[in-house]
């Protein structure tokens, strides 16, 4: 649980002055425009190659090749793996100009993802506020283990049952959304924190009940559903497609915070920047810009490697897949020995940077993520 203060005390008391690399005021306005073109290329792309993927599942099935049936569901459930990253850039609200499209689309990734933005909106909101400060954000506590052991190799190749950092199993996620449509918030998929995340928030729980139940039933009525057509192969598809083949989401997704500074006022420190090819990138959702999104997470992911290459003279050199995974491997080395190590990045000198009140309020913009029923504003000015 937490420490003795309330997060409503947190936020009134913990006043952080990040450090963010200089850039123009114009520029960063410019880049933090959303696109409904954009937005349509990110989440119809990814719903198409879902759907496509879906459909030679389906194909395969019925026409009996094993072999590329399951290809093609390991396939399928890779692309799913990653609709939990569409959530979190429709939690934020700067994928689509339009607003109602974001909400939207949101819910759609969500339900075929098994997601609940709402308890997710309360969660993040805090990790982007105050990333990596224990006293805070327990999104994300480190140190964590980026796991390589054959049991759970097995598992995200094939499927994923029990999960683990960064790696979404069935068997916590239903136990996760039955406990919150009973409206028990002691366990959950964030670390345990749902409970104190919603002491001062009842409105916002009922909203997290209310959606974990919409869920259940509805993939209750999956279940029936393509049991009384004959066609059981609709529930692996729609319903479990997610924690099959979830390997490229977790080794993508691990390097973001894993083995780096903690209770530290600079991004560059407490998150990883990766260089992924163009379709793992695209799958993710430009996240691999990871720094850039923290230190600017009112930019639309697609625009932050323009941003990266603006501000890449003030930040640490990105890393390689395989070069962040080393270096998570030997921080955890060294983390079992002496649990307080946490890898130092190394990083071009601090440079000034001369605010104004609409650049502090840019550079402190998560977008549209927090709910209205919790003040962020003691924070905003940090």
């Amino acid at each position: 649980m937490a420490d003795s203060k309330t997060l409503s005390q947190v936020r009134q008391d913990l006043r952080i002055k990040w450090y963010r690399c200089p850039i123009d005021i114009k520029t960063l306005r410019e880049l933090s425009k959303p696109s409904d073109i954009e937005g349509f290329r990110m989440a119809l792309g990814h719903l198409l190659l879902w759907f496509c993927s879906g459909y030679a599942c389906y194909t395969f099935y019925h026409q009996e090749f094993w072999l590329l049936f399951v290809l093609a569901l390991s396939l399928h459930g890779t692309i799913g793996s990653f609709f939990n990253i569409a959530h979190h850039e429709l939690c934020h609200k700067t994928v689509f100009k339009t607003i109602w499209l974001n909400s939207f689309f949101l819910r759609i990734f969500c339900f075929f993802g098994w997601l609940n933005f709402h308890v997710y909106i309360m969660s993040h909101s805090y990790h982007h506020r105050f990333t990596l400060f224990h006293e805070a954000d327990k999104e994300v506590v480190l140190p964590e283990n980026p796991k390589l052991s054959f049991l759970h190799i097995l598992q995200i190749f094939t499927f994923n049952i029990t999960g683990s950092f960064e790696s979404r199993g069935i068997l916590p996620i239903i136990k996760y959304f039955s406990n919150t449509a009973c409206n028990r918030f002691g366990e959950s998929f964030f670390n345990y924190w749902d409970e104190e995340l919603y002491k001062d928030a009842p409105i916002e729980r009922m909203k997290a009940v209310k959606w974990a139940r919409m869920v259940l039933f509805g993939h209750f009525l999956i279940l029936i559903f393509s049991l009384a057509i004959g066609e059981p192969i609709l529930i692996l598809l729609l319903s479990v497609h997610l924690f099959i083949g979830t390997w490229l989401r977790y080794f993508v997704g691990v390097p973001m915070h894993c083995g780096l500074r903690s209770n530290v006022a600079d991004f560059r420190k407490s998150t990883r920047t990766i260089i992924l090819n163009p379709l793992f990138e695209f799958l993710y959702w430009h996240m691999n810009w990871h720094i850039e999104h923290h230190m600017f997470a009112g930019v639309p992911c697609y625009n932050l490697k323009k941003l990266h290459k603006i501000v890449d003279h003030d930040m640490p050199k990105p890393r390689t897949l395989f070069g962040a995974w080393l270096e998570m491997r030997k921080t955890w080395l060294k983390q079992l020995e002496n649990p307080k190590y946490e890898f130092d990045t190394p990083v071009p000198s601090e440079r000034k940077f001369i605010h104004t009140r609409d650049e502090e309020w840019l550079a402190g913009s998560i977008g549209e993520l927090a709910p209205k029923e919790i003040d962020f504003l003691n924070s905003v000015k940090s």
